[in-house]
């Protein structure tokens, strides 16, 4: 059966294809559809996209990619899918776009979201046995100091196997975390507003609102996607509930929590906060968060790895072959409730 060989236009430089794709991957992406790639010695503007579109099916998006503005998107005349090879398409593509363009001319999205959130869940993990066994206290304590089994530093304690374990929000990388946890026996509650009761179970979660949570949760890690109602989400009366030696991880997005309440309740030493995300990024020299000894910052990297990576690359290839059958694919945007999405 002949399947339609469709024409790609690639934006991504060739240091995010060889980050995205193995070369089976790629190779499998220009025997099947007609790659062209954009020439860099040209600026990728949204002036300049609009002139090329014309012609091609699909676009291949990435980080750095411009904005696809109303011009762009009036220009894609035979545009059938929009493949971003990173994370959120949101910096892009505009929710009045998916509503008045998108949606009714049938423009499919790819996201790599989905393979990215395998990196972060694998992050998340190691964040919260960091975290909650002070691997960074004790490594630094006999680095810097020479002290062999700091007494000041616990070394025995509720870590992550038996643990109760907090997910604010059930996303994607929440998901994923679930499914990572569940060899550590652990006891796994979930504030999530828009999760069915019915899936919860399924997944054996116990939905609570936030203040029970915080309250009864030996490690909280954040996961809400950045909206407008959860911007500062997370405030002083949540953190205040933080029990003695918990841990609180952040891998979403550094706005959810209020920076000024993380510092005060932070000062107090009660529990340790393993941040991958800040606000803003990064944080001001001067920041007392960045000095306080319980507070560890990680350059948001939490994404990175080989694994999630390469999954982005398989994924848009078959999302690119899929397109071109009609068929469904893995990775694909849900533009009927794009607002929600991270």
């Amino acid at each position: 059966m002949h399947t339609e060989r469709l024409k790609v236009l690639y934006l991504p430089k060739s240091d995010h294809t060889e980050l995205a794709f193995t070369s089976y991957w790629w190779n499998r992406l220009c025997r099947g559809a007609e790659v062209v790639e954009w020439d860099h010695t040209v600026p990728c503007t949204s002036e300049n996209v609009a002139e090329r579109i014309g012609d091609f099916e699909v676009l291949v998006t990435a980080w750095g990619s411009p904005r696809l503005t109303d011009e762009v998107l009036q220009k894609a005349e035979r545009l059938r899918l929009i493949a971003h090879a990173a994370g959120s398409v949101k910096f892009m593509l505009s929710q009045d776009a998916v509503q008045r363009v998108l949606i009714p001319r049938g423009i499919r999205v790819f996201s790599g979201n989905g393979a990215i959130a395998l990196n972060v869940a694998e992050a998340t993990i190691g964040m919260m046995i960091m975290g909650a066994r002070r691997w960074m206290d004790h490594a630094l304590a006999y680095r810097e100091r020479g002290v062999w089994r700091d007494p000041a530093i616990p070394v025995n304690g509720q870590y992550l196997l038996g643990a109760t374990v907090g997910l604010v929000s059930c996303s994607t990388v929440a998901r994923e975390v679930i499914r990572l946890l569940r060899p550590f026996r652990t006891h796994i509650l979930v504030y999530d507003p828009v999760l069915p009761l019915q899936e919860a179970r399924r997944m054996r979660l116990k939905p609570v609102d936030l203040e029970t949570l915080f309250r009864e949760s030996h490690i909280v890690s954040v996961h809400t996607p950045l909206l407008p109602e959860t911007v500062g989400l997370i405030r002083r009366e949540h953190l205040r509930l933080l029990r003695e030696n918990s841990v609180l991880v952040n891998t979403s997005r550094g706005k959810v929590i209020d920076h000024d309440a993380l510092l005060e309740e932070a000062r107090t030493g009660r529990f340790v906060a393993v941040l991958d995300v800040t606000d803003p990024e990064p944080l001001p020299p001067d920041h007392p968060l960045r000095h306080l000894p319980n507070v560890i910052i990680l350059p948001h990297i939490a994404g990175a790895g080989f694994y999630g990576y390469y999954r982005i690359g398989e994924l848009l290839v078959r999302a690119v072959e899929a397109t071109a059958k009609g068929q469904p694919f893995e990775g694909e945007v849900p533009l009927e409730r794009y607002e929600r999405v991270a």
